[in-house]
C-alpha cells in the first residue's frame, strides 16, 4: 500500500480531474501548435528581448537616482542618502514570459515610506521622465483604479506603478510576496502591489510552468482573434486569462499544451457561472483589507464571472464582465470547444481555431461611437477616456432595457483614413435577448441612455476644444468600408420576395459562409426576417465650455475644431427651400435637420420609390421603419404615401416594384415618451437622443 507521501501533489482547491499524460497524438498536436504560434509571429526576436532588458536597466537607474535626490532634499543624513533605494519589479505578460513583439511591460516601483505617490511620483518623477530624451507619449493617470504612468521608453511601452512601503530603506532583495509588505499602506498601494504578488503566486501554483506558458500564449492569441481580449471593454484581460489557464493546469497537471487548450474549452463551456474560479482558498489575514466574499459583501453577489486572484487580499479580477460580454465569451468558448474536438478527430487543423471572428457579419444592428480630436496627441488622451467608459454604456443599455437589448462591444478601434482630423471609432453589436417573445410594436428607446453616457463623457477634466464624440445606430450594410481589411468583399445574399425564402437565405446563405455560422444565425434572428432596419441619426456631445449659441443651426459639423456647413442638397438649397422639395424620386434622404431648433432629427433612408420632403421646424424625430409584407405595403400606399405622390396610378405595379427593392419606408412620428404613434411593428427599434440644444454630428453620418 502506498504511503501518504506518495500521493500526487494537489495544486488547487480540488483534486485533479485527470492525471493522464499525453499519448503520441497529443505530442504531435503540441508540436504542430508550437510551430503555428512561432509562424504567427508571437515570439519576439533576441534583439528586441535585449532592448527590453536595456530599457528596464535604464529605468531602474532613473528611479534609484530619483529616490536618492528626494532623500537628500529632505535633509536626511549622508548615510541615508547613500542607502536610499527603489526596487523595480515586473509583472503581467512580461513576468510570465508570454509577451510578444511590441507588447508593453508592466512595471512596479517600490519606494520608501517618505516618497509618496501624489507629488513625488506623479509630479517629480514625471518631470524627470519628461526631460529624458528617449521617453515619449508620457501620460500620467493618477485617478485610475490602479494609478499608473504610461509612456514609451526607447520605443517600448511601459506601464509604471508606484508603491510606498512602510520602510525607510528598501532592501534590494525585497520579497513582496510576503504579507508584511502590506502593513500600514493604503488600498491604492495594495492594488499596485497585487499585480506582482499575483504573478508570483501563479508561477508557484501551476504544476508545469513551461506547459502553462505555451497554453496561455495560445489562448491569449485566440482571445484577441475572437474579439474577447479586453478588460476595459468588459471581457477578460491578461491576468484573467492567466488565472483561467492556471486553473486548467491544476485540473490536468500532466497534460501538454495541446491537451490544455482543448481541456480549457471543455471546462469553461460547462462551468456554472457565477461559481468562482480560484487557484487557492481565500484567506483573511489580520490586516483588515476587504476580500472577495459574496456572503458578506452584497456587491460581490452581482459579479457575473468571478475569477479570484490568489494573493491576499483576494479580489475578483473580472468585475468588469457584464451579462452581455459573458454571453459573448460563452459563445466563443463553444466555438473553441467545437474546433478542438474536430482537431482531435483530425477533421481540421490549428489555424481553424484562430479564424478571426466576423463581427460585422454577426449582427444586423450596431452602435458606432466616433471619437475625434484636434491632433493625434489629443486623440490619444480623449480616446483613452472614452474607451474606459464604453463599458458603462453597455451596462446602462442592459439596465434601461431590463436586459432585453444585449450589447457586444468590440474591443478593436478603427480609423477613417479619408478624414483630415484625428479620428477613431468603436462599434457595438446589438441584438435582442434570445428566447424572449416579441410584442407587436416593441421598441428599445435608448435615447436617455445615450444622453446619460454623453453627460458622463463630458466630465473629462482634461477636455480641450476639438474633442468631440458621436454615437449613431447603423445597419449591417451601412457599416463604413474602412473597418474591413483591404480586398474584403461583403457577402451579398440574394434577395427573395416571400417571407420564408428570405428567412432561408439569411440562415442558409450568409450565415454558413464562415466557422461562425452558428453564431451568425443566432444573432441574425433578432427580428422576423422580413424586417430591415434603417440608420438612426448620430449625436455628438457639446461640452459646456464649447457650446454654441442656441440660435445656431444643426447643419454644422465639427472636425479639428472647425465648424463646417453640411450641404443640404445638391443644388445648395436649404431643407426648407423649394429645391429641396422638388428632388428626384431616386434621391435618398438621410438625417434631415431642424432648421430652427438646431436639433438633429432621427431621419432615415427613404425608399427610392417615394419623394418625401425634408422636415422644417420639426419638434419630434422622424424615423423610417421598413418591411416587405404586402399588407403593410398596401397600407403605406393607400394611407400614407399615396399613388399620386409616387408617380404611379397602378397600385399592383407599385407593389411589385417595391417588392423587387425589398424595402419600404413609412414615416412615423414618436411622441415624447418614445412610443410610436401609428408606427409599424418592429422587433428592434433603437432610437438615439434628439437634443433640444444645438448639437454637432460628424459629416459622414449626415
Amino acid at each position: 500500500m502506498a504511503s501518504g507521501s506518495d500521493a500526487p501533489k494537489q495544486y488547487g482547491i480540488t483534486k485533479p480531474l485527470s492525471l493522464l499524460g499525453p499519448v503520441e497524438a497529443d505530442l504531435q498536436r503540441t508540436e504542430e501548435l508550437e510551430k503555428f504560434l512561432l509562424e504567427s509571429g508571437l515570439y519576439e526576436s533576441p534583439d528586441e528581448s535585449a532592448r527590453r532588458e536595456e530599457v528596464l536597466g535604464k529605468l531602474d537607474q532613473i528611479v534609484k537616482d530619483w529616490v536618492k535626490q528626494l532623500t537628500s532634499q529632505r535633509g536626511y543624513t549622508d548615510q541615508m542618502v547613500e542607502e536610499a533605494n527603489a526596487v523595480l519589479f515586473t509583472f503581467g505578460s512580461y513576468r510570465l514570459g508570454v509577451h510578444g513583439p511590441g507588447a508593453d511591460i508592466d512595471t512596479l516601483c517600490v519606494g520608501p515610506s517618505y516618497v509618496n505617490r501624489e507629488e513625488d511620483f506623479f509630479i517629480v518623477l514625471h518631470g524627470i521622465l519628461a526631460q529624458t530624451e528617449d521617453v515619449t507619449e508620457l501620460q500620467p493617470v493618477p485617478d485610475a483604479h490602479v494609478p499608473v504612468m504610461k509612456f514609451k521608453f526607447h520605443g517600448i511601452s511601459i506601464d509604471l506603478l508606484y508603491a510606498s512601503v512602510s520602510l525607510l530603506v528598501v532592501p534590494a532583495d525585497l520579497d513582496i510576496s510576503q504579507g508584511s509588505v502590506l502593513y500600514d499602506v493604503d488600498e491604492a498601494t495594495v492594488r499596485s502591489l497585487n499585480g506582482c504578488r499575483v504573478a508570483d503566486q501563479i508561477i508557484r501554483l501551476v504544476p508545469n510552468f513551461e506547459n502553462f506558458r505555451t497554453a496561455l500564449r495560445c489562448l491569449k492569441y485566440w482571445a484577441k482573434r475572437r474579439g474577447v481580449y479586453s478588460n476595459v471593454t468588459g471581457f477578460l484581460g491578461g491576468v484573467n486569462w492567466a488565472l483561467l489557464v492556471a486553473r486548467v493546469c491544476q485540473l490536468y497537471p500532466n497534460a501538454v499544451p495541446s491537451m490544455l487548450v482543448s481541456r480549457f474549452f471543455r471546462v469553461f463551456t460547462q462551468w456554472q457561472w457565477p461559481n468562482p474560479v480560484m487557484l487557492c482558498s481565500i484567506e483573511e489575514e489580520e490586516l483588515g483589507f476587504p476580500v472577495w466574499d459574496p456572503r458578506k459583501n452584497p456587491r460581490d453577489r452581482c459579479h457575473h464571472m468571478p475569477i479570484i486572484t490568489p494573493a491576499y487580499p483576494c479580489m475578483n479580477s473580472s468585475y468588469n464582465v457584464s451579462t452581455s460580454t459573458l454571453r459573448v465569451m460563452l459563445e466563443q468558448f463553444q466555438f473553441g470547444n467545437r474546433i478542438c474536438q474536430e482537431i482531435e478527430m483530425n477533421k481540421t487543423s490549428w489555424p481553424a481555431l484562430f479564424e478571426p471572428f466576423q463581427f460585422f457579419e454577426a449582427y444586423k444592428n450596431y452602435l458606432q461611437v466616433d471619437i475625434i480630436a484636434e491632433d493625434d496627441e489629443d486623440l490619444r488622451l480623449w480616446k483613452g477616456w472614452v474607451e474606459s467608459r464604453l463599458r458603462q454604456l453597455t451596462l446602462k443599455i442592459e439596465r434601461d432595457t431590463y436586459g432585453m437589448l444585449q450589447c457586444h462591444p468590440y474591443p478593436h478601434e478603427y480609423a477613417d483614413p479619408s478624414r483630415q482630423c484625428a479620428h477613431c471609432a468603436f462599434f457595438m453589436g446589438l441584438s435582442r435577448k434570445e428566447g424572449v417573445k416579441i410584442q407587436e410594436g416593441q421598441q428599445f428607446d435608448i435615447r436617455g441612455t445615450v444622453d446619460e453616457f454623453r453627460h458622463e463623457i463630458n466630465m473629462y477634466m482634461f477636455w480641450k476644444p476639438g474633442m468631440e464624440l458621436a454615437v449613431s445606430h447603423v445597419r449591417r450594410k451601412q457599416v463604413p468600408a474602412y473597418v474591413f481589411p483591404e480586398g474584403y468583399k461583403r457577402p451579398r445574399p440574394s434577395r427573395h420576395v416571400n417571407h420564408q425564402s428570405d428567412k432561408n437565405d439569411t440562415e442558409d446563405g450568409t450565415a454558413t459562409r464562415s466557422p461562425d455560422s452558428q453564431l451568425k444565425r443566432k444573432h441574425d434572428s433578432v427580428g422576423t426576417d422580413d424586417i430591415r432596419y434603417a440608420k438612426r441619426s448620430s449625436t455628438s456631445p457639446v461640452h459646456p465650455k464649447n457650446s454654441p449659441q442656441s440660435g445656431s443651426t444643426g447643419d454644422e459639423t465639427r472636425c479639428n475644431n472647425q465648424i463646417k456647413r453640411a450641404p443640404s442638397d445638391a443644388s445648395g438649397g436649404s431643407p426648407a427651400s423649394p429645391q429641396a422639395s422638388e428632388r428626384s424620386p431616386d434621391t435618398i434622404l438621410s438625417a434631415p435637420r431642424c432648421t430652427t431648433t438646431g436639433a438633429v432629427c432621427s431621419g432615415d433612408a427613404i425608399s427610392k420609390h417615394s419623394s418625401v420632403p425634408l422636415v422644417e421646424n420639426c419638434t419630434t424625430p422622424t424615423v423610417a421603419v421598413c418591411t416587405t409584407l404586402k399588407r403593410v405595403a398596401e397600407k403605406v400606399v393607400s394611407e400614407l404615401v399615396g399613388s399620386e405622390r409616387l408617380g404611379s396610378n397602378n397600385s399592383a405595379e407599385l407593389l411589385e416594384s417595391m417588392e423587387k427593392e425589398d424595402v419600404l419606408a413609412e414615416n412615423v412620428r414618436f411622441g415624447g415618451n418614445g412610443v410610436a404613434q401609428g408606427g409599424l411593428p418592429e422587433e428592434l427599434e433603437v432610437m438615439l437622443l434628439v437634443h433640444p440644444s444645438p448639437v454637432y454630428a460628424l459629416s459622414n453620418m449626415i
